[in-house]
C-alpha cells in the first residue's frame, strides 16, 4: 500500500502513535478509491461493531450491584469486575494494530467480532469473580482486535482527507453511541446474564454480515509479531492496576510497593525489547513527536478522568440515592447521549478549532460539569446531577470526536491500524487505572460512599484540567 503523507491522513482518532515510517513531510498523491472497498458498508459495519464493543464495555456500569451480589464479590474487589475489559484492551491494542497492518485488517476484525460474541456469551455463564474477570479480559482482547482494525479498514475505504474526516467523525460518534446505549440495554433486560447473552449475539451477527462485505487490506512490514513486548507490556499493566486496587487498604503496604516496583521493571523490559526487536509494537522515536505526545496525553487523561469516574458513577447513584438500575441507566443516558450527539456534529468544528484545542475544551467542560455535581449524592438528589451531566456530556462528545482525528492525523495511511492501537492503548490504560483509583478513593473514607464520591469527582476534575494543559502545552517544532 502506498504511504500517504501526514496531511493526507488528517482524519481520525484518539492518540494513535505514528510509526517511524510516519516521519514524512513531502506531500504524496492521494490514493485512488478502491472500488472493492464498499466504503459505506465498511463504515456501517465497523461502526456497528464498535458500538457493540462499547456496549459490552459499559454493560457492568448499571449491572455492577447485581453482578457483584450474584458472584459474591466484596466491595474491595469490584474494581476487577469493571477492569477486566480495559485490561485486555490496553494490553493487546498495540499488538492487534500491528497484526492488522501486517496480516490483514479484515482478518483481525472478523476474528475480533467472532471472539467478542463467544466470550461475551460465556461471561453470562460464570459463577465467580475470577471467572467473570477472566471472561471480561478475553472480551477486552477481542475488543482490541475490533477497535484497532476498524480505523485501518476505514482509512483504506476512504482515501481522501474529506471522506476520512466524515468517516472518522461517524465512527467516533458510534463510540459515544455504544457508551450511551449499553447501560440502557443492560438495565432494560431482566437479568445481567441475559444482557451478556444478547450482546454476544449482536457481535456474532455483525461478524456474519462482515464476512462477505469487507475487503482485505494490509501493509506488511515483514518480521514476526512482538510477543515479548506484548507480554512485558501486559504484565506491567496488570501489576499497576493490581497495585492501585489494593491501595485502598493502605498505600504503604508491602504488596502495593512490590507491585508498583514490578510494574516499573516490566516497563523497563518493554522499552528494552522495543529498542531491539525488528518489528516493534511501537517505535519509541515517536515520543519525540509533539503531535503524538498530545494525542497520547489526550487518550490517557480521557481514560483517567472521564471513563474512570463514569464507569463507577452508576453504581454510586444506585447505592447512595437508591435509584433502580433502569432509572440509573436513563439518567446516565443524558450524559452519554449528549456525548453521542456532540461527537456526531463536532466534525463541523474541525476546520475552525484544531483538534488539540477541541480536546482541551472537552477536558475543561468535563471538569466544570463534574464540579457542579458535588454534594448531589450526599443530598440524595438526582435532579442536582442533571446540569453536571449535561456539561460533562458535551465535553465527552468533543473528546470522542477529536481523539480519532488527532490519532490518524499523526500516522501514514498504511500504518493506521497500528496507530489506532497505540492511541487507544493509552486511553484504556487510563481507564483501567482510573476505575481502580475511583473505587479506591470512594471506598477509603470513613464518611460513607457519598463523601468519597465527592472526593473522587474533585480528583477527576483535577486530572481533566491537567489533561487540558498537557494537550495544549505540547508545541510543534518549527
Amino acid at each position: 500500500m502506498t504511504r500517504l503523507d501526514s496531511a493526507a491522513t488528517t482524519a481520525a482518532t484518539t492518540g494513535t502513535a505514528p510509526t517511524s515510517a510516519a516521519v514524512t513531510t513531502a506531500p504524496a498523491p492521494a490514493r485512488a478509491q478502491d472500488p472493492a472497498a464498499h466504503p459505506r458498508a465498511t463504515l456501517a459495519l465497523t461502526s456497528a461493531a464498535t458500538a457493540v464493543t462499547l456496549m459490552t464495555y459499559t454493560a457492568p456500569i448499571v449491572t455492577l450491584p447485581d453482578t457483584a451480589a450474584a458472584l459474591h464479590t466484596p466491595l474491595s474487589a469490584q474494581a476487577w469486575l469493571l477492569n477486566g475489559t480495559p485490561l485486555g484492551l490496553a494490553a493487546l491494542l498495540l499488538v492487534a494494530g500491528s497484526l492488522a497492518d501486517d496480516y490483514g485488517r479484515r482478518r483481525i476484525f472478523l476474528s475480533g467480532t467472532l471472539a467478542l460474541g463467544i466470550t461475551t456469551a460465556l461471561g453470562a455463564l460464570t459463577s465467580s469473580t475470577w471467572t467473570f474477570t477472566l471472561a471480561r479480559i478475553a472480551q477486552g482482547a477481542a475488543s482490541a482486535a475490533i477497535l484497532a482494525s476498524s480505523l485501518g479498514l476505514i482509512v483504506h475505504a476512504f482515501p481522501t482527507p474529506r471522506g476520512r474526516l466524515h468517516a472518522t467523525g461517524v465512527w467516533g460518534a458510534f463510540v459515544s453511541g455504544g457508551i450511551a446505549v449499553g447501560p440502557v440495554v443492560a438495565g432494560s433486560l431482566p437479568d445481567w446474564r441475559v444482557a451478556y447473552g444478547v450482546l454476544g449475539a449482536a457481535a456474532l451477527i455483525v461478524a456474519a454480515l462482515s464476512l462477505r462485505t469487507l475487503t482485505e487490506s494490509r501493509a506488511p512490514r515483514g518480521g514476526r509479531p512482538d510477543v515479548a513486548g506484548a507480554l512485558a507490556f501486559g504484565l506491567a499493566l496488570t501489576a499497576l492496576v493490581a497495585a492501585v486496587t489494593l491501595g485502598r487498604d493502605g498505600w504503604l503496604r508491602a504488596p502495593v510497593g512490590l507491585l508498583l516496583l514490578a510494574s516499573l521493571v516490566l516497563v523497563g523490559a518493554f522499552v528494552w525489547v522495543e529498542r531491539r526487536v525488528a518489528t516493534p509494537m511501537i517505535d519509541l522515536a515517536l515520543l519525540r513527536r509533539p503531535r503524538f505526545l498530545a494525542s497520547s496525553a489526550g487518550g490517557l487523561f480521557t481514560g483517567l478522568s472521564v471513563i474512570g469516574l463514569f464507569s463507577f458513577m452508576s453504581a454510586l447513584i444506585q447505592q447512595t440515592i437508591g435509584l433502580s438500575a433502569m432509572n440509573t441507566a436513563w439518567l446516565i443516558l443524558l450524559w452519554s447521549g449528549l456525548s453521542f450527539a456532540v461527537a456526531l456534529q463536532a466534525k463541523r468544528l474541525a476546520g475552525r478549532i484544531p483538534p488539540r484545542r477541541q480536546l482541551a475544551l472537552g477536558f475543561v467542560l468535563h471538569a466544570a460539569g463534574v464540579l457542579t455535581m458535588l454534594g448531589a449524592l450526599d443530598a440524595g438528589s438526582w435532579p442536582r446531577l442533571l446540569p453536571g451531566l449535561i456539561v460533562s456530556g458535551v465535553g465527552s462528545g468533543l473528546l470522542n470526536a477529536a481523539l480519532p482525528l488527532l490519532s490518524v492525523e499523526s500516522v501514514p495511511a498504511d500504518r493506521a491500524a497500528m496507530g489506532s492501537g497505540a492511541q487507544q492503548t493509552l486511553r484504556y490504560i487510563g481507564s483501567a487505572v482510573g476505575v481502580a483509583l475511583t473505587i479506591a478513593i470512594t471506598t477509603s473514607t470513613d464518611d460513607g460512599l457519598a463523601q468519597g464520591a465527592d472526593l473522587a469527582m474533585v480528583v477527576s476534575a483535577g486530572l481533566a484540567l491537567l489533561g487540558a494543559v498537557g494537550v495544549v502545552a505540547v508545541r510543534e517544532r518549527s
